[in-house]
């Protein structure tokens, strides 16, 4: 898909997580298929293959889809190059290769001929029920991801810190930043959000830096919007530490940030879900709790006003 949200993306394994079948465990830690159950798609995937000059890398990664040949069809681009040990790029180069649009496309074609029977283990489901699964798989990797909470520690202090802290988030990624927004108006005192680009966008960016902010949160996701990449290399040069939850730490916005923060998308739809980026934020809200000492007893005074105005019906 080429619409906001909805491409094929960039980044590396790291950032990606794997999905899940049935099986035993593989060497990156994806379950592999149960012996024989990918015969004939590993079949279909070398006559693919067959005719064409391919680099060295390029039959690497053919060589990998050959050996993974039942979940072939439902890796991302990313998760593709993890497993094949190259870069997302490369996998892209790779479909176009082969004479395919791009990797949806390939990804696209693959899924049409492979049997439903070798499809991700014994039982069949449907791409509702593998969009929900990939969102599980990425929440999975964000929560080893979190094994360190270093990181997000750091981000949440820098928060804290930051009056007023601003938070960019454009196009796909608005509904993220302002739902960070939303909450962290609760506990901190001045929050700003910028989910409007053109020429104001800079404007803002100086307003708060002349107010003293000191860091900026981005939330940024496919596609990623030029103006935003434009936003926080200004940020950057204007003295902002910036801080970015992205879908991968190879996305366009990584070299015009000084923290960033991965969490992935899912693509199995017509439009990506971020569950993972929602999810990442909510942590990221509480790491910024934990470094405002009044935190506390600004929740227990809005719930007190709450309270009396009648706000919420119990």
């Amino acid at each position: 898909m080429n619409g906001d949200g909805g491409e094929d993306r960039g980044g590396t394994a790291a950032e990606a997580g794997t999905r899940g079948v049935h099986g035993s465990q593989g060497a990156h830690g994806t379950p592999e298929p149960g012996p024989g159950a990918a015969t004939g798609t590993a079949a279909r995937l070398q006559k693919l293959f067959e005719g064409h000059r391919l680099t060295p890398t390029q039959r690497r990664i053919a060589h990998c889809m050959v050996r993974r040949a039942a979940d072939a069809p439902f890796l991302s681009s990313v998760e593709l190059a993890e497993l094949a040990g190259v870069s997302q790029p490369s996998v892209t180069r790779f479909a176009v290769a082969l004479g395919f649009d791009g990797y949806p496309a390939l990804r696209k074609h693959l899924r049409e001929v492979v049997p439903a029977a070798t499809a991700r283990g014994t039982e069949a489901s449907n791409e509702y029920q593998q969009a929900v699964q990939a969102e599980i798989d990425n929440l999975r990797h964000l929560a080893a991801v979190l094994a360190d909470p270093g990181p997000v520690v750091r981000a949440g202090r820098l928060f804290a810190a930051s009056r007023p802290l601003p938070v960019l988030g454009l196009r796909a990624a608005t509904a993220q930043a302002a739902g960070f927004a939303y909450f962290a108006r609760k506990v901190h005192p001045d929050v700003r959000l910028l989910d409007e680009g053109g020429t104001m966008l800079t404007d803002r960016i100086d307003a708060a830096v002349q107010a003293g902010a000191s860091t900026l949160l981005c939330f940024a996701l496919p596609r990623h919007p030029r103006e935003v990449v434009d936003a926080l290399e200004y940020a950057r040069a204007a003295g902002l530490t910036v801080v970015t939850v992205a879908d991968s730490a190879f996305a366009p916005v990584a070299r015009h940030t000084d923290l960033l923060l991965p969490a992935a998308v899912g693509t199995g739809l017509a439009f990506d879900t971020a569950c993972a980026p929602m999810l990442l934020g909510r942590v990221l809200l509480e790491a910024m709790c934990d470094a405002l000492p009044d935190a506390q007893a600004r929740l227990e005074e809005f719930d007190a006003k709450a309270a009396e105005r009648g706000l919420f019906v119990e």
